[in-house]
């Protein structure tokens, strides 16, 4: 079984909890909004803690002993990430949809380069790759969009997924921000669709930076999606687990793996409680 089918298998599992509505669906929405904002950041080097990330979001405080660019980028994600969860029901994402996403995490830090085209060169510290030159930049991103329209349903989703945050990535179209964009563009295409998002932990740093490298260097993106596909995998697990999905909800799934109901759920709890293990 590939790990395609094992997220399809899960989130069969999850969708018989859907609709998610009223407090649930709020409570869904902030945990993961702080989640993926702290992690987000954290892959940039920012030094909030998710604890921390979570007062500055839900409380509006700020942080001593942080610079006010931490804070302004917790801010501007957490908006960010509120305008994509408007994006969700058109299955589509145009280069306005990204320009506004960008705009919205980068309006506290620059203005002025909030939401347009990068005016020049840029080289990326561990990258040997060559990044297009900045009068390109608007044909690439119609190419992008051109792209998402025409190939989308080529590709599972959560392949396409990981497919649309490499090629966005390596056109590395704004002044910066551009990973943030990258996992931001990612999971608005997996929640589009339906799935769970894809939450990369900073541990997990390393392994993220060399599989984009193998698909920039090496035209190689198997890693990268397989790479994508276990976080994705990972975080279906963890929501089995904190919503107690019901037995009856998952017998078909359990039944057709050849194992009982309880060993199905506790095989995704152990799982989640061995992944959270290792990333302590």
């Amino acid at each position: 079984m590939s790990v395609y089918d094992r997220i399809d298998e899960y989130k069969a599992c999850i969708d018989a909890l859907r609709p998610f509505e009223g407090d649930m669906l709020e409570q869904l929405k902030d945990y993961y909004r702080v989640g993926l904002t702290w992690s987000s950041n954290a892959l940039e080097g920012n030094t909030l803690t998710e604890s921390e990330t979570k007062v500055v979001l839900e409380d509006g405080l700020t942080i001593g002993g942080h610079p006010l660019r931490e804070i302004y980028e917790a801010v501007g994600h957490g908006e960010s990430y509120n305008h994509m969860f408007s994006l969700i029901h058109d299955r589509r994402i145009s280069t306005s949809d990204i320009k506004a996403l960008h705009q919205l995490f980068y309006k506290a830090i620059d203005a002025q380069n909030a939401g347009t085209w990068r005016i020049q060169q840029i080289i990326v510290s561990g990258s040997s790759y060559a990044f297009p030159q900045p009068h390109t930049l608007e044909k690439e991103m119609q190419g992008l969009e051109k792209w998402i329209s025409l190939e989308r349903d080529k590709y599972h989703p959560v392949e396409f997924a990981s497919l649309l945050h490499l090629k966005f990535v390596s056109i590395h179209p704004f002044i910066d921000g551009n990973g943030r964009v990258a996992r931001l563009l990612m999971n608005l295409s997996l929640i589009q669709d339906g799935y769970l998002l894809a939450i990369i932990p900073p541990i997990c740093r390393p392994e993220y930076n060399d599989t984009i490298r193998q698909y920039q260097n090496k035209n190689n993106a198997v890693p990268f999606c397989e790479f994508i596909a276990e976080r994705v995998l990972e975080s279906e697990k963890e929501i089995i687990r904190l919503f107690h999905v019901p037995t009856d909800k998952i017998k078909t799934h359990a039944d057709q793996r050849g194992e009982s109901v309880n060993g199905f759920v506790n095989r995704a709890i152990d799982e989640t409680m061995e992944r959270d293990k290792g990333e302590r």
